[in-house]
């Protein structure tokens, strides 16, 4: 089994088919009363061999997919409601139930929150960002260090994953410095005999003689060396995951100039020109592009360092979609500032806020090399304003392009380019496996999972469909 993608998704899987297995801790009391009696009804039996269908039934929560809630349900059982139960899961090391497989990723383990900025808070609240059996909190006290608003840093959480990776003995699994390029489907009659001899040999049972599998997945790629150098690399597998995330590709607004030096699609950029001294508090105003969290971030970020910032976005403040209305004030109090400058300070009406202008329910027309843009209201009234740099932060695409015809195939809508929101891949909701393409599984951002304490479900879902093609199932 090969898995593309060493985020939380991957290292989340790795863990569950290294043998690791979740069973209900028999002395425990969920607040949940009909899931509590449906887990007493079998306590020898591990969670991964339950009907998770019937287990998470009547569940309801923050995510769509029933798999995702039970799973958080079982690990932080009130979590939504302030409390701080323990889990109700006791997990067992059962090595004879491990089932070989790779995990590839660009990064070191944890994907994307390498490349994200160190110092940058998430927005979910730091316990949320734990994995099974190895609580984040406690990760952080041996560290002597507590949780700011019960938030952690990229950082931090980018060392927790790589912390969890090697204390939990999984990286045998994981090869880093690798880059996919393309994942098809092969006959297995075309592989090689001294091929299909080695794969008979490296995963156990998973190649039964009697039931061998017509078709396996063939897996291109090349690994980075130390010297830069890219060695290429073929694997066959007979199951892959996709848990590559969205980090990969900014969205672009598609307006002319888009392209030229001065317009960025990363956060990164306005940090880099703030340490090389290019802008400062005399510049022209950076125009920023969305209104979702990565855009506060970038107006946080300006603000603080006095630079002046012209804020564009299609919605109204008002929105109940904007991500803005939907927090809590008393978490997400810098977030709320953001909102209250978004709605205080427009250009009709000067406000409190200096070097700060909002523009709702506008959008950019164009970028001119003079370093001019052109925005147009709801009206359709146009203004130029002079601007020093323009981040267009309004979200970030998938990268699919290892697959056939950019996995468009895979997706709900299969005329449309996979989009973790609105067009997820189409997967079948207990086993996460493709149900356009048997034997390939999405899981995290790929699948409609957007949040680290919900990909987790995902993982159990794959790990379960995976242990009972491979019969490693006990009766």
């Amino acid at each position: 089994i090969v898995f593309s993608g060493n985020g939380p998704s991957g290292i989340c899987l790795s863990y569950l088919l290294s043998g690791y297995t979740p069973y209900f801790k028999r002395e425990s009391l969920h607040p949940h009363p009909i899931l509590q009696r449906k887990l007493e009804e079998a306590p020898e039996v591990s969670i991964l061999d339950q009907d998770l269908d019937y287990l998470s039934e009547g569940l309801e929560g923050r995510s769509h997919s029933p798999v995702a809630l039970l799973f958080d349900a079982l690990q932080r059982p009130d979590t939504d409601f302030g409390g701080t139960a323990e889990s109700v899961l006791t997990w067992w090391h059962e090595p004879d139930r491990a089932i070989p497989h790779l995990v590839l990723g660009r990064n070191a383990p944890g994907g994307a929150w390498h490349s994200i900025e160190g110092s940058m808070v998430t927005l979910s609240r730091g316990e949320w960002m734990g994995l099974p059996d190895l609580p984040f909190k406690e990760w952080l006290k041996q560290k002597r260090r507590g949780l700011r608003n019960n938030r952690a840093t990229a950082e931090d959480i980018a060392q927790y994953y790589q912390h969890y990776v090697m204390k939990k003995g999984l990286q045998k699994n994981f090869k880093c410095s690798t880059v996919v390029t393309s994942v098809r489907k092969v006959s297995a009659e075309s592989i090689s005999n001294h091929t299909q001899r080695d794969l008979q040999e490296n995963s156990d049972s998973l190649w039964n003689s009697n039931e061998q599998s017509t078709e396996v997945f063939q897996v291109d790629g090349f690994f980075k060396t130390v010297e830069g150098d890219k060695e290429p690399f073929s694997i066959y597998a007979e199951n892959v995951v996709l848990a590559t995330g969205t980090y990969d590709s900014p969205t672009w607004l598609g307006v002319k100039g888009e392209n030229l030096s001065y317009v960025h699609h990363q956060l990164s950029a306005l940090e880099e020109a703030v340490k090389t001294n290019s802008i400062g508090i005399m510049s022209d105003p950076v125009l920023i592009v969305g209104a979702g969290l990565t855009a506060a971030d970038a107006i946080l970020f300006a603000h603080h360092c006095n630079i002046p910032v012209i804020h564009v976005f299609r919605r109204r403040v008002s929105d109940p979609g904007l991500i803005f209305n939907q927090l809590p004030k008393m978490m997400y109090p810098e977030y709320h500032k953001v909102h209250q400058m978004m709605k205080e300070q427009t250009a009709a009406c000067a406000g409190p806020y200096e070097c700060y202008i909002s523009l709702p329910e506008h959008h950019v027309l164009s970028f001119g090399k003079d370093k001019k843009c052109i925005i147009q209201d709801k009206n359709g009234c146009q203004k130029a304003y002079k601007i020093s740099m323009a981040l267009v932060l309004t979200g970030s695409n998938p990268n699919l392009s290892f697959l056939p015809n950019n996995g468009i195939d895979l997706a709900m809508n299969s005329d449309q380019p996979v989009n973790p929101k609105r067009n997820p891949i189409d997967i079948d909701p207990f086993t996460y496996e493709c149900t356009q393409e048997k034997g390939l599984y999405a899981l995290g951002p790929l699948a409609g999972d957007n949040f680290v304490r919900f990909v987790q479900g995902g993982a159990l879902a794959v790990a379960s469909s995976l242990l009972k093609k491979a019969n490693k199932n006990p009766p």
